[in-house]
């Protein structure tokens, strides 16, 4: 395998560029009042680093009063332990779950070990420490309602939500039609999260929380208030700090509704983690977080399931498409016989799409590998091979001239030689 010459991208300029109306006054909804609020917020949130050192003095006293209280009130306990880490050890990984909880409580110490404690008896209660090995059936949910994948550009776990699939009524009734189905669903949403916990250094400076991103689209806010309650109630109480970012997707004009009906479980260190993405901008605000090839196709991304068996994905080059301007990726290079294989996305599509192979023979005829077509907004990556009988190259075309909105991209690509003698 053999990657081929450096990648030129040329960029054409709208020739035309028609006069912008004056921008009309408006009215801002409710909605998009909460979306910039939710963005101005989100630059204010510092992840906590757990070095000792890093902490004011208020914050060292309260962490070595956690410690004593609980060594006090468990000192004959020797399971006293949260993910596999002794708490009653005074190590670094015991630390870091204890500035958790300190953190969710505001350094008030007496608060966070009440907390710590029912949080101890809930995972006895629940058998959190041995669920990741359990078979509860829910088959047909994993890697579509809930699933970790992959990580975000810091290293973070990320763990996709998506609750469409319930506005089907007989789905919903298999779910969670009754009390005890319930439970059990919410038994495997745990499973979902413990097992994105065992993915956590838990030691100063490394990942300690993972990343959330919850599509909204098509979600059945009334069927599944009760259980967005009961979730939203059991990750709070017991997984204080777990969850670096919450990213929500595919936003609907109704988020206003679950947003008052969520905000009074809230607390404004969690909601300083959020990042409100509208439909249509879902791939724009992932890859501020996500690189690309890390990201499922359905969101903008070049992740498909079946890549995930095959090892660590490929790395992807990222680039921009500005509205009225056509972009043509060159991979040069290729030679006789050599089959070139690639992935290429456009965040939101809505342009044309080509792909040629250009001959270096003068005299030779160029390629239609992929006949210039209009993408639609809701088609996932493209993916496709070409045998080269000649040596030349091959370019990918994106046409977004009919169009003002900038679009982000990404694409990759493997040049496979000719075994032929």
């Amino acid at each position: 395998m053999e990657a081929s010459s450096p990648i030129s991208i040329q960029q054409t300029p709208l020739q035309h560029h028609l006069p912008e109306p004056s921008p009309k006054p408006y009215k801002k909804s409710f909605v998009t009042t909460l979306m910039e609020a939710a963005t101005l917020r989100t630059p204010s949130f510092k992840e906590d680093t757990y070095f000792i050192s890093h902490l004011k003095s208020s914050e060292k006293k309260a962490l070595q009063e956690l410690r004593d209280k609980l060594y006090a009130s468990y000192e004959s306990d020797s399971e006293c332990s949260m993910w596999g880490i002794p708490l009653l050890h005074c190590e670094e990984k015991a630390d870091v779950i204890l500035l958790k909880f300190l953190r969710a409580r505001d350094f008030r110490v007496p608060d966070a070990l009440h907390m710590l404690e029912k949080c101890l008896s809930w995972r006895k209660e629940f058998g959190a420490d041995s669920i990741c090995e359990e078979e509860l059936g829910f088959k047909e949910l994993e890697g579509v309602v809930a699933y970790m994948q992959a990580y975000d550009r810091e290293g973070h776990p990320v763990c996709y939500n998506a609750y469409g699939v319930f506005r089907d009524k007989e789905m919903y009734e298999r779910i969670f039609g009754d009390e005890e189905k319930l439970k059990k669903f919410l038994r495997w949403r745990v499973q979902v999260l413990e097992r994105g916990i065992k993915l956590l250094h838990f030691k100063p400076g490394g990942v300690n929380s993972i990343i959330q991103v919850t599509d909204l689209k098509d979600m059945p806010k009334r069927e599944l208030r009760v259980a967005s309650n009961q979730i939203l109630s059991l990750f709070q109480d017991n997984y204080p700090e777990m969850v670096a970012r919450k990213i929500f997707i595919n936003v609907p004009w109704y988020f206003s509704l679950l947003y008052s009906m969520f905000s009074p479980f809230l607390t404004q260190r969690t909601k300083s983690k959020f990042v409100i993405s509208k439909e249509g901008n879902v791939a724009e605000t992932l890859y501020k977080f996500i690189r690309p090839e890390d990201i499922p196709v359905q969101y903008g991304g070049l992740s498909r399931p079946s890549d995930l068996q095959n090892g660590p994905p490929k790395p992807a080059s990222e680039f921009t498409v500005k509205g009225g301007e056509k972009v043509n990726i060159q991979i040069e290079g290729i030679e006789v016989g050599a089959t070139i294989t690639w992935d290429i996305v456009v965040g939101g599509w809505d342009l044309e799409y080509s792909a040629e192979f250009v001959p270096n023979a003068e005299g030779s005829y160029t390629i239609a590998v992929e006949k210039t077509r209009k993408v639609a907004p809701s088609e996932e990556a493209i993916h496709n091979s070409f045998t080269s009988r000649e040596a030349g190259k091959m370019v990918l075309s994106v046409d977004n001239t009919a169009s003002r909105r900038k679009k982000v991209a990404a694409y990759r690509y493997i040049v496979r030689k000719s075994t032929v003698v």
